[in-house]
């Protein structure tokens, strides 16, 4: 328990680092002359380096373990790179840093969802990813209004260098506490390596899962993390203070989102149709916001409360995906999956950079946003056309 104690501190960190700039939005602009699409390129670079990681680390779970996995990447990936931040003076420097905070985060959760697929049933599995995704989520909380107090108190870069230390600290107590699960019986190290992943891809059960489980966090994660800065301050002339008030309301409910979706497979006897009811709430919030892109700040944090709460079906998909993993696949299974899912959000990220960039309108400053949030509306409609083909797995009773 103590291992992942460690672990689910650690993955607080994640999820902070993930979503923090949408607060820093206004003073990295001003003090390094940030554009908007520099700050996508950043958040971007976060997820891609995170994504890209998730196929060594997958091997490296199966071959090495979580602790050491876990433990190393997090003190030199994400520690290095809180501390690069906290000392930027250009842009690209606040691109590097994210890139590799996103490797450090990148073995976090997995090793979590490594060890409750070796020791738990898959009927514990979603349940527990859900409410560990639910913990860890107060790191968007700590990104908000927390932060934006801080950094007006004591200034952004000691803050980042803080959280340095601390991150340093946390993958400290990963390797001495974490204690990673035996290997199930006739599995051999030999047979861990990245071929694994062809034989994953040729598994036809998991295509219709793999798009919804792109971009069904892509929207949540790149408002709550990129663009609800610039939107509120483009939009209402918010500053740093609303925008952090505003953001805390979403990452509580990103909160209460897992939390809720955590039991509702075992509940309803089903992943799929769970998934399908809350994407398509998503989709009609964002679907709103696209066609009523000004209506003022008490109705657009409604909104985005109820995206911050439909779009953490994350862990539902996880164990959706996990139900037709074969036993010597599990830690390059679920690094795959989430390859898909945070690889998703890096190239929305990327995609939504363009996209503003190119509707922006003199003297309109809304239409850039009308634009992301119809884009963010067509690409999760799609993918959750595509889910309806899935297979559903149903849970096993306790």
């Amino acid at each position: 328990m103590a291992g992942i104690a460690a672990l689910a501190i650690a993955y607080v960190l994640s999820q902070f680092y993930r979503s923090f700039m949408a607060v820093l939005t206004p003073v990295l602009t001003v003090e390094l002359g940030a554009t908007k699409a520099e700050l996508s390129l950043a958040s971007g670079a976060f997820f891609i380096s995170f994504a890209l990681s998730q196929f060594a680390i997958g091997v490296s779970l199966d071959r090495f373990g979580p602790r050491r996995t876990a433990a190393a990447l997090l003190s030199f990936g994400g520690g290095g790179g809180a501390f690069l931040f906290a000392a930027a003076t250009k842009p690209w420097m606040i691109t590097a840093a994210m890139a590799l905070i996103g490797i450090g985060c990148a073995p976090v959760l997995m090793a979590s969802l490594f060890i409750f697929a070796r020791i738990y049933s898959t009927a514990r599995f979603a349940v527990l990813t859900s409410w560990l995704v639910a913990f860890g989520t107060a790191g968007n909380v700590i990104g908000a209004s927390p932060l934006a107090n801080a950094a007006e108190a004591f200034d952004w870069r000691p803050v980042m260098a803080a959280l340095g230390v601390v991150t340093l600290l946390t993958a400290l107590a990963v390797l001495f506490l974490v204690r990673d699960p035996d290997r199930p019986k006739g599995m051999h190290v030999s047979g861990t390596g990245f071929a694994g992943y062809g034989e994953l891809m040729r598994m036809r059960v998991l295509w219709p899962i793999i798009p919804l489980t792109a971009i069904n966090y892509a929207a949540t994660a790149g408002i709550r993390g990129l663009w609800a800065g610039p939107y509120l301050a483009d939009v209402y002339g918010a500053d740093t203070l609303v925008i952090g008030e505003v953001t805390l309301f979403m990452a509580l409910a990103m909160v209460a989102g897992s939390f809720i979706y955590g039991p509702l497979d075992t509940i309803f006897r089903t992943r799929k149709w769970v998934a399908v009811g809350g994407n398509f709430i998503s989709l009609l919030a964002i679907s709103y916001l696209a066609f009523n892109t000004v209506t003022g700040i008490p109705s657009t944090t409604l909104v985005l409360v109820v995206i911050g709460v439909c779009g953490m079906g994350y862990g539902l998909l996880m164990a959706h995906a996990r139900a037709f993993l074969p036993p010597h696949l599990v830690g390059r299974g679920v690094t795959l999956m989430n390859f898909f899912s945070i690889g998703g959000v890096g190239l929305m990220q990327f995609a939504t950079g363009g996209v503003v960039t190119a509707s922006i309108v003199p003297g309109e400053p809304a239409a850039a946003y009308t634009a992301l949030f119809t884009f963010y509306a067509v690409v999760l409609g799609l993918a959750l056309a595509i889910y309806l083909l899935a297979r559903d797995a149903k849970p096993e009773k306790h």
